[in-house]
């Protein structure tokens, strides 16, 4: 699977950059270095002036790639959410059993990733938490809708709308396939949340992943 997935290029919407980054060695290593930066500091004390001094290169050259912290973070979500997709679509590809199908695509959005050695300026590992940590602060801004339009989501729901199409084969009359998807990549992101930062309100710790929760929860839920 590692080389299927290193034959494909990543799609990300090009309207998200000014610059393609994977076009260029800087492009990259602002990529690399933004990752490991963020996981550092947070998203809110991530600035380009301190990913230039990182990198060792003047703010204005982050700009030719990116016009803000922002489009960054959903390039980077972007990014992410597209290797999964990949993932997605390997794994399930030659399983017959739509529950056993359903199961596999659950544990792919749902686990702990482990860092992808094929794609040397990512490490996948790092992003995940970026992601489980930073991800709502693509959606949750006054230009959602417009950046929606435009395009910038659409490889997010692609992901979710392959769940759903998953949950109506193993239970067509089930009427809320959307809001489970959804729920599913969306919660399994809070449920890691929880696990790392607020323990006491979630079941899932060392011994009990948000993986198993999910799964569990679509088995009850889609019982015919």
């Amino acid at each position: 699977m590692n080389n299927l997935l290193l034959s494909l290029k990543i799609q990300v919407n090009d309207k998200i950059y000014v610059k393609d980054p994977e076009t260029s060695s800087l492009g990259r290593k602002i990529i690399q270095e933004s990752i490991l930066l963020m996981d550092e500091i947070g998203f809110e004390n991530f600035t380009f002036k301190k990913l230039g001094e990182r990198i060792s290169s003047n703010e204005s050259s982050i700009y030719r790639y990116f016009e803000s912290k922002h489009k960054l973070l959903v390039y980077l979500s972007s990014w992410y959410w597209s290797w999964i997709e990949y993932r997605l679509v390997f794994i399930t590809n030659n399983i017959e059993s739509p529950i056993e199908k359903l199961n596999k695509a659950i544990m792919v959005v749902t686990q702990k990733i482990e860092d992808d050695s094929q794609t040397e300026h990512i490490n996948e590992s790092i992003l995940n938490k970026i992601i489980i940590t930073e991800f709502t602060k693509t959606m949750m801004t006054k230009e959602i809708d417009i950046e929606n339009k435009e395009g910038f989501f659409l490889i997010y729901k692609r992901v979710i709308n392959r769940l759903v199409a998953m949950i109506e084969v193993v239970n067509p009359q089930y009427a809320y396939s959307k809001s489970l998807a959804s729920s599913i990549v969306e919660g399994a992101l809070h449920q890691h949340f929880l696990k790392n930062h607020l323990k006491t309100i979630t079941n899932c710790n060392e011994n009990i992943s948000p993986t198993e929760f999910y799964i569990n929860l679509v088995a009850q839920t889609l019982k015919s």
